[in-house]
This record gives C-alpha cells, sequence and structure tokens, in this order.
C-alpha cells in the first residue's frame, strides 16, 4: 500500500513533536520512504520540520533534502550549521551534494566544503561547482565504477567491490586506458562469465556512448533518450572519463524544461511558483500583458481605419471576434506543433517543406470552415456578398496564421532563441492583429467600398 498522508497521522505527529517523544517519531518514520517525509515536511510548520531533519540520522534526511521543495530547503538550510550541512551532503551522491551546495552564498559554500571530513568528496564537490549551468558538468556524478584495459579478470573483481560500495546503482562498468582515457564498456555478464586471467581488453566492448562535459543538458537528456540509456559516461576535450550522468537526473532535467516551457507558453517570462510573492508574480506576468494590451491598441487603430467599412457593413463588425479567435487558435495550433516536435528532435527537414505542409492543412481546415460559416451567412442575413467576403477573410486569415505559427519557433530556433516563447501570448496577439487586418482589407476588395 502506498504510504498516505492524513490529517489523522498529522495530528499524531505534532502531538509526539510537542512531546518530544524522539524514539516514537523515529520509530514512525523508520519504514517511511524519505520522498514520503518530505512531502509530511512541507506539511508541517517550519519549526517542526527543522525538529524532524535535526532529529533523524542523516542517512535519510540527506535523501528528504534532495526531495524538499527548492523554498522550503533553503529555508530548512538557513537554519542549519555550516557542520550540521556537511554531514546532510557527506551522505549524498556528489550530483546532488553539489546541487545542495550550490543553492548557498558563497561564504556558506566554502565554510560547509571546508567542514566536510572526506578530502575526495570536497574536491569531487568543488569540482561539480566550476561547470557552468545547465551543462553535462553540472549534471554528472563523479561516483562509478572504472576498471583499466591492462587488468586482469581477477584483479578486476577485487578492484570492482571496494569502488561498488560507494555507487548506488552500477548500470556499467567503464573501460581506461593508462590515461584514463574512455576506451570501451564491459557488462556485468561478460565479466561474471570470462575466465579469471583473461585481459578486460579481450573482454570490453570498445564502442561506448558518452558526452562532453560542455554538452548541454537537454542534448544529454535526448540522447539518452534516444538510445534508451540508464547511465551515459561524461568526458573531457582528451576523452578522459570524468563521471557519469544517470537517468533519474535526466527526468528531473526533463521536468523542468517542461514546466519551464509551458510557463513560457502561458506568459510567463521567468520561472516562478504559486507561493511567491505578489511582486515575483507581477514581474513574470507584466510583459505578456503589456504585450496584449499593445496587440489590442494595434488592433484598435486598425479596426478604426476601417470605419467607413463598418458604416456600409455593420455585421462585419460582429464576426471580428470570430475571425481574432481562428487566427489565434491556428497560430498556437502550429507553433505548438512545431515547438514540440523541435524538442523531441523530431522537425526534419527544410523550413519551406514545413512552410509548404502548412498551407496545404491550413488550406483544407479553412476551406472546410468557411463553407459552413459561409451557408449560415447567407442563410442568415441573405447577402451573398457579405456571406462571401467573411468566409474568404476566414480561410486566408488561417493560412496566414498556420504559416506565422509554423516560422516563428522554427525562426526562433535557427537563431537560438528557445521556441516554446511562440506558443503564447506572442503568437496570439500577433495573429490578431494580422487576421483583423487581412479580414478587412479582404472584405474592402470583395464588397467594394
Amino acid at each position: 500500500m502506498p504510504f498516505e498522508i492524513t490529517d489523522i497521522f498529522l495530528e499524531n505527529l505534532t502531538t509526539l513533536i510537542n512531546s518530544k517523544e524522539e524514539k516514537k517519531i523515529s520509530s514512525l518514520f523508520s519504514d517511511v520512504h524519505f520522498a514520503d517525509i518530505a512531502e509530511v515536511l512541507e506539511e508541517l510548520s517550519f519549526d517542526d520540520a527543522i525538529y524532524i531533519i535535526k532529529l533523524l540520522d542523516s542517512e535519510k534526511t540527506s535523501e528528504i533534502l534532495t526531495e524538499l521543495d527548492e523554498d522550503i530547503r533553503e529555508k530548512i538550510l538557513k537554519n542549519l550549521s555550516a557542520k550540521e550541512i556537511a554531514e546532510e551532503v557527506g551522505e549524498m551522491d556528489t550530483d546532488d551534494a553539489a546541487d545542495i551546495i550550490g543553492e548557498l552564498s558563497n561564504e556558506r559554500q566554502e565554510r560547509v566544503i571546508n567542514a566536510l571530513d572526506d578530502d575526495e568528496l570536497a574536491a569531487d564537490i568543488k569540482e561539480l561547482l566550476s561547470y557552468e549551468d545547465d551543462t553535462a558538468g553540472a549534471l554528472m556524478a563523479k561516483e562509478l565504477v572504472k576498471v583499466y584495459e591492462t587488468w586482469t579478470v581477477a584483479g578486476c573483481m577485487r578492484r570492482i567491490r571496494g569502488q561498488a560500495k560507494d555507487v548506488t546503482r552500477v548500470h556499467s562498468i567503464y573501460v581506461v586506458d593508462k590515461d584514463d582515457k574512455l576506451v570501451g564498456r564491459l557488462s556485468l555478464k561478460d565479466l561474471i562469465i570470462a575466465k579469471s586471467d583473461q585481459k578486460i581488453a579481450d573482454i570490453s566492448k570498445a564502442k561506448v556512448d558518452a558526452v562532453n562535459v560542455k554538452e548541454d543538458d537537454e542534448e544529454v537528456a535526448k540522447i539518452m533518450a534516444k538510445y534508451d540509456l540508464e547511465a551515459i559516461p561524461v568526458v573531457d576535450d582528451n576523452n578522459v572519463l570524468l563521471g557519469r550522468i544517470t537517468i533519474d537526473d535526466i527526468v528531473d532535467v526533463l521536468k523542468e524544461e517542461a514546466d519551464k516551457d509551458y510557463q513560457m507558453a502561458a506568459g510567463l517570462v521567468q520561472d516562478v511558483d504559486s507561493d511567491d510573492s505578489i511582486l515575483e508574480l507581477t514581474r513574470a506576468r507584466l510583459p505578456w500583458l503589456f504585450l496584449g494590451l499593445i496587440g489590442g491598441v494595434g488592433a484598435f487603430i486598425i479596426m478604426e481605419g476601417f470605419h467607413t467599412v463598418f458604416s456600409k457593413y455593420a455585421t462585419l463588425f460582429f464576426f471580428t471576434p470570430l475571425i481574432a479567435a481562428m487566427a489565434g487558435n491556428v497560430g498556437v495550433q502550429s507553433s505548438a506543433i512545431i515547438v514540440q516536435g523541435l524538442a523531441n528532435d523530431d522537425v526534419k527537414g527544410s523550413i519551406n517543406s514545413r512552410l509548404f505542409k502548412e498551407m496545404l492543412l491550413a488550406a483544407l481546415n479553412g476551406a472546410i470552415l468557411a463553407i459552413f460559416l459561409f451557408l449560415f451567412v447567407w442563410a442568415y442575413k441573405g447577402e451573398i456578398n457579405l456571406a462571401l467576403a467573411i468566409s474568404v477573410s476566414l480561410v486566408v486569415v488561417i493560412i496566414i496564421a498556420g504559416l506565422i505559427g509554423t516560422f516563428v519557433p522554427l525562426f526562433l530556433n535557427k537563431r537560438g532563441i528557445d521556441p516554446a516563447i511562440a506558443t503564447g501570448p506572442f503568437i496570439t496577439t500577433s495573429n490578431d492583429i494580422f487576421g483583423i487586418l487581412i479580414y478587412f482589407m479582404i472584405a474592402k476588395l470583395i464588397l467594394g467600398i
């Protein structure tokens, strides 16, 4: 049965905390997964959460800290001493330890690292902190199983036992030469069935997928997804083995990227949470809202320029929201498909071929919708020219919106700009303006005004 946080559980826990029943609290959490404990702490008051963090052993609380919401973790770390934080990160894998320490101020980072008892761990964390954010180097962990190609199977088995105790999961055994350059990989199966006097070079596989330490983390995610890898080694420019990236780190990257793209598509210019301050939320929302305001003003100016058309055919005015809405919807649909394809690396071929395909698709959809709209306007108003003007405008507007929705994300991607920006208010606003302008120009032409 999955663990469930109930009101009764929380009330019981709060009572135990108030009574300082440390043994009972420890027993209560003895069989609870650290991810579930993290959720429990997020439901408690801050003081109670700190109490439990300091009560439980570092082996468990180190895992809990990695699962906590960043804002809550930041507050907890502020209330822990450098020595206490060092005890926590001392139980973590190097990548998690570097992430936690990286959230601290430069001064506290230095104090925590100096408080570490393990000099090798301290050196590894310093190395990981030196890499730029969003790169393979910042994402990798130093823990791995590495063997030299000149070792025998018997000698390799002895040394692996010593290395494996520091590795949570052994996905692969990496083979290096005397200069620590990656030359292959070794499967546990091949190692087990090999003769004890065989050389590692004779049973290892030379083909091994690896990424450069400077590689963008999103590219790493694409490579691991493409080849169904649970882990991938990280090398420097000289092919020296530095560390490895595991699938759980890639899942975090994909989640962060999905959250960022979703917020960008919704018109948020920075990463925010619902619990952020009003000022932070305003700063994130206002730029796109201001763009929408400018778009509305632009639409007003366009419509005012066609006031003679309104005075003669007032019905055109009442179809303006429909035209604008269809332009916005088609543009968002087109851009969303392209952005998704770019994210999954599925968009191939030239921009021209994509635009031609989208034009045909938009023309077909527009024609079907225009026929329905033409029959409706003709039946409702009894004016065939008016019905023709509105329906023809709809077809052209849908085609233009589809082309804009396809071209903009492709163009942004070519320029190294995140194409997700093209799936929200940007596309909607631009297509609204173009849609209204095209609508009145075609209506004016067909109606002869």
